[in-house]
């Protein structure tokens, strides 16, 4: 999803078009330009994996209809990658309304409960269409899933989490991020579905930076 269609999002237009990217029909080996299906960073991303470790990282925000999409098919790319790839998820924030959701992630994330809530968000909001863009209601739907409410408004309040939440801001500008889902390749590389003509290619692109990274070119 492009800065320009967020505002239609935020209206209820985009998701009532159900837009999505269409995943690329092709998938016979090519050689991936850039530029063309993604852009090489001239100054290079922060990372947070330690040595010895290829970081990708996935930009979302969970209102994002495109997201919501593509999360089955990231998981099941995320179960299969090598030892030496080390993924996590960072949520953007292109305007002030959108930090409750980062903040959402990431006192999940503090709490231990990424792995069994994350895609209970996207359901809710998407399947059940709930409103989860304001602090008052995520609270009280975490506290509906059995988490508890003290300990969870807590963390999302918390100076941790806020912390969190500024340095995923820091990390869309370093990439430069103009939609998402969008993926970063060891603070070197970008990749979208706009870029990469869907996401399935994405990730083939993805798999192909990853091997760069690994080489040391």
């Amino acid at each position: 999803m492009k800065r320009r269609e967020f505002s239609l999002v935020a209206s209820g237009a985009a998701l009532a078009a159900g837009t999505v990217w269409t995943p690329a029909a092709q998938a016979q080996a090519v050689k991936y330009e850039a530029g063309e299906d993604y852009v090489a960073l001239e100054t290079r991303a922060p990372v947070e994996a330690p040595a010895g470790k290829i970081e990708v990282v996935e930009m979302f925000w969970y209102n994002c209809p495109h997201c919501n999409a593509f999360e089955p098919m990231l998981d099941a790319w995320v179960k299969k990658l090598p030892k030496d790839v080390a993924f996590r998820r960072a949520p953007v924030a292109f305007r002030e309304d959108f930090v409750p959701q980062q903040r959402l992630y990431y006192a999940l994330d503090a709490l231990g409960l990424v792995e069994k809530l994350h895609a209970k968000v996207f359901a809710a909001i998407h399947v059940e269409k709930q409103d989860l863009s304001k602090a008052p209601a995520i609270v009280e739907w975490v506290a509906k899933q059995g988490v508890d409410k003290a300990k969870f408004t807590e963390q999302f309040n918390s100076f941790s989490v806020a912390g969190k939440a500024s340095k995923a801001a820091q990390l869309q500008n370093a990439y430069k991020v103009e939609g998402v889902p969008a993926l970063g390749v060891a603070g070197r590389f970008y990749v979208d579905g706009s870029l990469a003509k869907g996401m399935e290619r994405a990730l083939k692109v993805v798999d192909s930076l990853v091997a760069v990274a690994r080489s040391g070119k």
